[in-house]
């Protein structure tokens, strides 16, 4: 029989991947609620169409959900397709020139590891 080191703590540990995966999204979200119309603003003056209604509700109410363990598999896939469309509408860095581009390829591949927490 192998023995695993983490194996007692199985628990604890994902609740703590759960909360770390989340805690940016609440964060943002907690913002965007509480300054919607401030944030539909900026969007706007960026030229960007973006449902803030469907943010705030990703970013803050479905991170809680997950991070409490409430329907996390279906709500951690639905998360992905959330981190990938603003991954490929807010950071398209393959059609940006520096320092743009630097900054964004960043970000792009930051939620493609968030997208690869949330698939574990």
């Amino acid at each position: 029989m192998r023995y695993n080191l983490f194996e007692n703590q199985r628990n604890e540990i994902i609740l703590l991947a759960r909360i770390l995966l989340m805690i940016l999204f609440i964060i943002s979200g907690w913002g965007k609620l509480t300054n919607f119309g401030g944030t539909v603003a900026y969007i706007s003056s960026l030229g960007a169409h973006m449902p803030m209604g469907v943010a705030v509700v990703m970013e803050f109410f479905v991170a809680i959900a997950i991070v409490v363990g409430f329907y996390t598999r279906p709500l951690a896939f639905l998360y992905v397709l959330f981190v990938l469309g603003t991954a490929l509408i807010w950071h398209h860095f393959w059609t940006m020139v520096d320092p743009e581009h630097a900054a964004n390829m960043i970000q792009y591949f930051k939620n493609l590891s968030i997208m690869c927490g949330l698939l574990l």
